[in-house]
């Protein structure tokens, strides 16, 4: 936070964190609030629409836009005037899947949210609860399907306006079938599997992944929020910048987003940086249906981990019948044999770390086939911190479960 006055300006008292119990007082932030009101009651006359309309061109297109705009370009930064007043928000289709009946929705190709229903495609294969809950071969299959998923992230995933993802394919059970040929059950992907073939590209070209230390430093994580309605409507998002990479506004009390860090400068990425294109983004929030009612929102922080702790606790419950409280709190896993996605694109090749719960005889046996071990401490946020709500209609009920590895609540009324 020191390294940003306007940022620290507001949150740190004579150069110090505040304490527990201290005020925090978002004197900036109050007064953009109050611009937007005004904007809002001064079109109220025209209607709702067009009166939340008019806060939100203040914002993109007034004046407030204009600041943004300023002190990006004035700090060095790429976003102008035009940026900003030519932005809009589209309604996409999700990425989807069937999984036993369930009908499992992500975030599009934008991000990396197709890898929950790629993984899932190659999961339904297997019969999972024969293998065990966190079995070794329960492990090995889960992190297999999960590091061909993250291999065609690499190759195809993107923003779809500019390219063009065949998310088709990625999602069709035959697509994952001919993947699911490409895992044993005595070998382990020792590096990053080629992404699988759709009929063009199927080769990676080569992106000179380097093998390197997870060296980037933390910095406070993404949160993840969802809601059940008294009515039944539900909402699942993962709402994140961290408050550590880029500064805040000054007079207006909200952060740059430093998501291009999640770009590629390398032109023929699928996510490479381009002028209007979106980075691929590691937010992925899910919903899961069944029968055309809703089953359960979900989701996590966690950067490239979001999908694999995300897939465990969705098995955990589908698969191990687990309340959510009870899925959220098993030991977890989790490969990093991909390049990560924030910059410098950190690759540790056939790395799969464990929380130090899972049994030690598991672990031996996930050496002898190849997997590339590590221990994580018992409980650990980097291995996510997963919410969720179970929906229940025939007993009407809603139960909600918190991960305790970092701050998250459940709450009901």
């Amino acid at each position: 936070i020191r390294r940003w006055s306007s940022t620290a300006s507001i949150y740190l008292v004579d150069g110090e964190a505040p304490q527990t119990g201290d005020v925090l007082v978002q004197h900036d932030q109050a007064q953009m609030f109050r611009r937007l009101i005004a904007a809002e009651r001064a079109a109220s006359g025209r209607g709702r629409a067009a009166a939340i309309e008019a806060a939100r061109d203040e914002f993109y297109r007034g004046e407030i836009g204009k600041e943004i705009a300023e002190f990006i370009s004035a700090e060095g930064g790429f976003i102008g005037e035009s940026d900003l007043a030519e932005f809009h928000v589209d309604i996409e289709e999700p990425a989807r899947t069937d999984y036993r009946g369930i009908d499992v929705y992500g975030t599009g190709p934008w991000s990396q949210g197709p890898i929950i229903p790629q993984t899932l495609n190659l999961l339904e294969g297997y019969d999972l609860r024969e293998m065990g809950h966190n079995s070794a071969d329960y492990i090995h299959v889960v992190s297999q399907s999960l590091e061909l998923a993250f291999a065609d992230r690499e190759a195809y995933y993107g923003d779809p306006k500019f390219i063009d993802v065949p998310l088709d394919t990625l999602l069709s059970k035959s697509y994952a079938s001919r993947q699911r040929d490409r895992i044993r059950p005595d070998w382990s992907f020792t590096e990053m599997p080629r992404p699988g073939d759709v009929g063009r590209n199927g080769a990676l070209r080569n992106m000179h992944l380097k093998a390197g230390d997870l060296a980037t430093p933390a910095q406070p994580d993404t949160s993840y929020v969802c809601v059940v309605d008294e009515e039944g409507n539900a909402f699942s998002a993962t709402p994140s910048d961290g408050i550590g990479s880029t500064p805040i506004i000054p007079g207006l009390g909200i952060i740059c987003s430093g998501r291009g860090s999640q770009s590629w400068l390398e032109a023929d990425h699928a996510s490479s940086l381009q002028g209007g294109k979106r980075p691929r983004l590691t937010p992925n929030p899910a919903m899961a249906f069944r029968d055309g009612r809703l089953l359960m929102p979900f989701g996590t922080p966690g950067a490239d981990m979001q999908p694999q702790s995300m897939i465990q606790v969705f098995l955990n419950i589908v698969e191990f019948g687990m309340d959510p409280q009870e899925a959220i709190e098993q030991p977890r896993f989790g490969s990093y044999n991909y390049p990560e996605s924030f910059w410098p694109h950190t690759y540790r090749p056939g790395l799969l770390k464990l929380e130090s719960r899972i049994s030690a005889e598991t672990i031996d046996e996930l050496r002898a086939i190849g997997h590339q071990i590590e221990l994580w401490p018992e409980w650990t946020r980097t291995a996510g911190n997963v919410c969720a709500i179970l929906v229940d209609h025939e007993r009407g009920t809603r139960t909600g479960g918190a991960d305790a590895r970092a701050e998250a609540y459940a709450a009901g009324w």
